[in-house]
């Protein structure tokens, strides 16, 4: 090993020292974590149960995979699988927990991002201490463990796998980083078996697992070519990155560690095996076409190039979107000047301690976040932190007085701090639902069964299985082609459509084994392809041939579906042969307008004349259709006085007098099933029963 690897002085912190630090770290990140908490602590509306809800959708996946393990209440959940597999490590360790500890599942699933999450710190001090920098880990620590998007995705209540994805990568990196210190067998095993569990708990991470790993193999092959521990890294890690059972992979290495301790292996026996395992691990693992994939993934903006053309949400989500640079540096590091340090000391860093080229996919794909989305950021927080430091303990090695050097690096950290902790301050983030919208779905679980489904926007999928124990067709892991079905029941204006179109889409997902309903009905990409606009029309009539029922089928509409109506009318407003769009409905809602008794403003340049019913859209004048005014009495009933005006007109108004909302929308949305249902309570009673109303949602049941 070459001295300038690692540095040649040994780090003057003892064991019991670093302990302490640790520590520290760690209650830091865990303290900061619970201001959130501090803020929302006895908010009515965020509580269930008598304990704050989780604040991301995606947490519900997990949640409700556990719960059906425990309480076995959604075992006709299809997608329950694939949480319980794909993501095993997370579903078993909040059992683990659920079971060692004397707290409900809401309270488990509510602290266990902070807890775990904070563990960070660990890894990012044992880096430096590889590099005798124990300081700079500890004063990293601090910085890396609650930076901007790190805490995002891992605040008390973010319930999601999130929580390990940065922690097991960076586990990973210590690991490699260690190989290289140590030279040592039991590193290389251990680091292996890490690298095994990692797709347990995170697998859309691997492809940055390969590209540390790739990284290393050339860095081997540059330095420690002539090695015998090069041989025995490149064949233990092959291994544990083959696709194939886990726990083969990890009786594999146990094996071959026994094996390699032996030493009756030469140089060239260790080549060939070398050679072998790497060989199938790159054809096993197809990196090139994983990596390529994902990147295609974020990148793409638009429909399907084959078959039907279908809308895709990839370019709905905001955390998927192209961002600014001043964005990816807040993420990052809290500050554009943040951003500029860390890459800056990342540069110096590899100049002074080598191996840290090894860091180089986390900081990368960072930068690719100004391409690829917001959720790139979090991988390069650690690192940038620890670059950042290590640059103010060189500047501040400049220092004459050894005091003058921490205080200035103090200052310093300090300074990378207080960005971040005001980010933090000010992030209210919500709880996903309110409570009375859970109180909705606790008392759909009291009149469906676990096999009946529930529809409804994806955002809502995974609450949904939660609270009330039915299934879904789209949720937040399966947003596809399906989202057009859903789309087009919420936006179609003949009532019969929605309802014929809600009980084919059930069963035909069901009786097809939960294939995609949308390629199933549409004979996607086959030579039967049909025209999907002659067979929605076919759904218009009420002579349509229904499949049998099987199970009932609510429709859950909720308030805040409002929002982002225009944006869920994209799925279905769209040709889906041709993939040109439709002329995009008109829909605009505010509940900040200013009323001076002769104009109503409702921002952005839109006003009503109210002595002329004249509305005024920027420089565009245009007379409305009607006027309505919808609300509830004291007894709950639902009143409506609509005022009609120019039958000509396109634009109606509606003022929703309970929420002290207005909306401002066209025919097509007016007339959508959505509207109709939510706001007017408008609904054919041959079709559907309004088996639960309140202002914060309605549920409707299908009566065919």
């Amino acid at each position: 090993m070459k001295k300038n690897e690692f540095g040649s002085v040994e780090d003057p912190i003892s064991m019991k020292t670093l302990m302490l630090l640790i520590g520290l770290a760690y209650l830091f990140s865990l303290m900061i974590r619970m201001i959130w908490v501090f803020q929302f602590q006895g908010t009515e509306g965020f509580t269930w149960n008598s304990e704050l809800m989780i604040n991301t959708n995606d947490g519900y996946y997990f949640a409700t995979a556990v719960k059906d393990v425990i309480f076995g209440t959604n075992g006709a959940n299809p997608q329950l699988f694939s949480a319980a597999t794909s993501y095993p490590g997370v579903v078993y360790s909040t059992l683990f927990f659920y079971k060692i500890l004397p707290f409900s599942l809401d309270t488990i699933i509510l602290y266990m991002p902070a807890f775990i999450s904070s563990l960070i710190v660990i890894p990012i001090i044992l880096i430096t201490r590889l590099f005798h920098q124990t300081w700079v880990g500890f004063f990293a620590a601090l910085i890396g463990s609650i930076a901007w998007s790190y805490y995002n995705r891992t605040m008390v209540g973010y319930y999601d796998s999130d929580m390990f994805a940065v922690l097991m990568q960076v586990l990973v990196l210590y690991g490699l980083l260690s190989i290289l210190k140590y030279h040592n067998l039991v590193t290389i095993a251990l680091t292996g078996v890490m690298m095994v569990l990692y797709p347990l708990f995170y697998p859309q991470g691997l492809s940055l697992i390969y590209a540390m790993y790739m990284i290393l193999i050339v860095y081997l092959l540059l330095y420690h070519r002539k090695e015998d521990f090069f041989y025995h890294t490149v064949i233990i890690l092959s291994v544990a990155l083959l696709m194939i059972n886990p726990y083969l992979k990890i009786g594999l290495i146990l094996g071959l560690l026994f094996l390699l301790k032996q030493q009756k292996f030469d140089q060239k026996l260790l080549f060939s095996l070398a050679i072998g395992s790497f060989v199938v691990f790159l054809f096993g693992a197809n990196i090139v076409n994983l990596i390529m994939t994902k990147i295609s993934v974020y990148l793409d903006r638009g429909t399907e190039d084959v078959g039907l053309k279908f809308f895709q949400v990839i370019q709905t989500v905001r955390e998927a979107g192209q961002i600014p640079f001043e964005v990816m540096a807040n993420r990052i590091s809290g500050s554009v000047v943040g951003v500029i340090v860390s890459l800056v000391g990342y540069i110096i860093l590899v100049i002074k301690y080598r191996p840290f080229i090894l860091a180089l996919p986390l900081i990368g794909i960072g930068v690719f976040s100004l391409w690829g989305g917001l959720r790139f950021t979090v991988y390069a927080v650690p690192i940038a932190a620890i670059s950042a430091v290590f640059l103010f303990f060189v500047l501040g090695s400049y220092a004459k007085e050894k005091w003058q050097k921490y205080l200035f690096v103090v200052v310093m950290t300090a300074a990378m701090l207080y960005p971040n902790i005001t980010h933090i301050l000010g992030y209210k983030v919500p709880t996903v639902f309110m409570k009375q919208e859970v109180a909705v779905l606790d008392k759909l679980n009291t009149m469906a069964s676990g096999e009946d489904y529930t529809l409804a926007w994806w955002d809502y999928g995974y609450p949904i299985w939660y609270y009330s124990d039915t299934n879904t067709l789209i949720d937040g892991s399966k947003h596809h082609n399906d989202n057009f079905i859903i789309s087009k029941i919420l936006n179609s204006t003949s009532q019969v459509q929605a309802a014929n179109l809600s009980r084919v889409a059930v069963e035909t997902y069901v009786s097809s084994k939960y294939a995609t309903v949308a390629d199933t009905l549409f004979k996607n990409k086959t030579e039967a392809q049909l025209n999907p606009n002659h067979y929605l029309e076919q759904l218009e009539s009420d002579d349509f041939e229904l499949p049998k029922s099987t199970r009932d089928i609510y429709l859950f509409l909720p308030n805040r579906l409002l929002n982002i109506f225009p944006t869920v009318g994209l799925f279905s407003n769209i040709d889906l042969q041709t993939g040109i769009k439709g002329k995009q409905p008109f829909f605009y809602k505010t509940d900040r307008f200013k009323d001076d008794g002769g104009r109503v403003y409702f921002g952005n340049g839109v006003s009503l004349d109210k002595s002329t019913s004249t509305l005024h859209l920027g420089q565009q004048k245009t007379s409305i259709k009607r006027f309505t005014i919808v609300g509830y009495d004291q007894s709950g009933n639902l009143s409506k006085k609509v005022q009609s005006l120019n039958p000509n007109a396109e634009l109606s108004i509606i003022f929703m007098q309970s929420y002290n909302s207005f909306l401002i929308l066209d025919e097509s949305m007016y007339n959508s099933l959505f509207i109709q249902l939510f706001i007017f309570e408008n609904y054919d009673k041959d079709l559907f029963d309004l088996v639960i109303n309140d202002p914060y949602a309605k549920v409707y049941k299908l009566k065919r």
